[in-house]
């Protein structure tokens, strides 16, 4: 594009990171310009500062042991912040996240280079998890386009210390969270630059980068001659080439079951020729959410060296409304034979999905996890807080279920049952796409899924909302990154 240098996306989004590391020095014995202590309701400092300096600005009123509440004093030449944490019951990882987003926004304010966390005693790990991954979450900024003012320098490295060692705990949550940030900055980056072959190239390069992690990428003709014709329809009417990105992981000791994880990713969604109304058609940028999550849960997988095996299978379009465009009431034959009536060509993702949940089944993965943007109606049901679960096997549901409540990112399970399946038979093929009526449209949406998935363990997560719209104090620009986290979880579960 005009105005900016030719540089891969893979360049482009793995050239800043923060420094982070773990320390067993005192915090005020580290090279940091700021450090943070924190202090829970009806307790006291723990390690005050000469003369009772923390203790005197609760007294005041100053600072708070309220969560998210920040004060400021100087100790030796150095920014001290008191952050409240709440109640100690009720201070979790997602807390964790809260207060370290608090604190790196008011660190931020006073120009910190180097930033010490004093992790609290006697807490769990998913507290050192919680605090890197709010702090580094709430660093990120979307600047290929619009750079950062120039008086405004980003948090260079983060210290965690505690008494024992938490090198372990801090490694892993850096990793996860820096890939959840590259998958926002490829759901924010515009469809003119992220084309599926852009996708496609950046998830090449993120292969080489890990030894035990293999990519394949096909093309329309490959997609074509394997069958995969539901794939293939969405993809008609734009002159971006379609692609299907498999990523193999094969981690050291892995046991032999393996986890396939399914990505929607629709680069651009115009609706097709059932298009979309033109004030939020913008935002269908984010329609390959779930594939960005796969490919970056998977690459945090690989650094981490995590004894698994995972097939990522990610489906890469356009939907745009072309002259060779599928028209509503073609009938086109995916890749397990069924017949799919397109009925609505703005219901696009499950067709992509359909044929990619039979070739993970093929390919003889022992359960299957798809994500994707795909309906308004489980934003309707469950707001940003959730995104829906539907599963056919309720042990892979729980497991689904404990991934996303040990992560923060949460799912609500709704429900399968043969009333939505009627609802996507066909009338003159074996499926459509639009189901009738039009209720319960979420669970139709899945049972078309459930559909390819038979009786294989699976589990769909419909995330339209949470990928771009839900907003937290650690996410606060466009695309979100959800997913990259419950997919890790799930993963290492998985493996055990």
């Amino acid at each position: 594009m005009a105005g900016r240098p030719e540089t891969s996306l893979w360049s482009l989004v793995t050239c800043r990171a923060v420094e982070i590391e773990a320390s067993t020095e005192s915090p005020l014995a580290t090279r940091a310009d700021t450090v943070v202590i924190g202090v829970f309701e009806d307790e006291g400092v723990a390690h005050d500062l000469p003369g009772g300096a923390l203790e005197a600005l609760l007294d005041s009123g100053e600072a708070s042991r309220s969560l998210k509440r920040i004060a400021v004093t100087h100790h030796d030449g150095r920014r001290v912040l008191l952050a409240g944490l709440g109640p100690r019951t009720s201070f979790d990882g997602e807390a964790a996240r809260l207060a370290a987003a608090s604190a790196h926004r008011r660190a931020r304010e006073l120009d910190t280079e180097t930033l010490c966390w004093e992790l609290p005693h006697h807490v769990p790990d998913e507290i050192v998890a919680g605090l890197v991954t709010g702090t580094v979450l709430a660093g990120y900024r979307f600047t290929r386009y619009r750079p950062a003012p120039p008086d405004e320098r980003p948090l260079q490295r983060l210290i965690v210390s505690a008494h024992h060692d938490v090198a372990g705990p801090v490694h892993r949550a850096a990793v996860i969270a820096a890939a959840q940030n590259r998958g926002r900055d490829l759901a924010n980056t515009p469809a003119n630059d992220l084309t599926p072959t852009a996708l496609a190239d950046y998830a090449t390069e993120l292969a080489q980068a890990h030894e035990r992690l293999e990519v394949t990428v096909l093309g329309r003709a490959e997609i074509e001659s394997r069958g995969m014709g539901a794939l293939a329809a969405v993809a008609m009417g734009s002159d971006q080439e379609p692609r299907l990105i498999e990523l193999r992981y094969e981690g050291p000791q892995a046991p032999d079951a393996r986890l396939a994880m399914i990505g929607k990713a629709v680069t651009f969604d115009t609706g097709g020729l059932a298009l979309k109304p033109a004030p939020r058609m913008a935002e269908m940028k984010f329609d390959m959410c779930g594939g960005a999550a796969v490919i970056e849960a998977i690459g945090a997988l690989a650094q981490l060296g995590a004894p698994v095996r995972i097939l990522g299978l990610v489906g890469a379009v356009e939907n745009l409304p072309g002259q060779r465009a599928v028209k509503p009431g073609d009938i086109v034959t995916a890749l397990d034979g069924t017949t799919i009536q397109v009925d609505n060509p703005d219901a696009e993702g499950r067709m992509v999905l359909g044929d990619c949940i039979t070739h993970a089944r093929r390919e003889g993965c022992d359960a299957i996890i798809d994500l994707a943007t795909l309906t308004g109606a489980v934003e309707a049901a469950l707001g940003w807080a959730y995104a829906g679960l539907f599963s056919n096997d309720d042990a892979l549901a729980d497991t689904v279920r404990a991934s996303g409540e040990r992560s923060g990112e949460e799912v609500w399970r709704l429900p399968l049952h043969p009333i939505y399946a009627e609802q996507t038979r066909g009338q003159y093929a074996q499926l459509t796409n639009r189901p009738e009526p039009r209720v319960g449209l979420a669970s139709a949406a899945a049972e078309f899924l459930h559909h390819f998935a038979g009786d294989t363990p699976w589990a769909h997560l419909d995330m339209l909302a949470v990928a771009f719209k839900g907003r937290t104090a650690y996410l606060d620009q466009g695309g979100t990154g959800w997913g990259v986290r419950l997919l890790t979880e799930l993963a290492l579960d998985f493996g055990t």
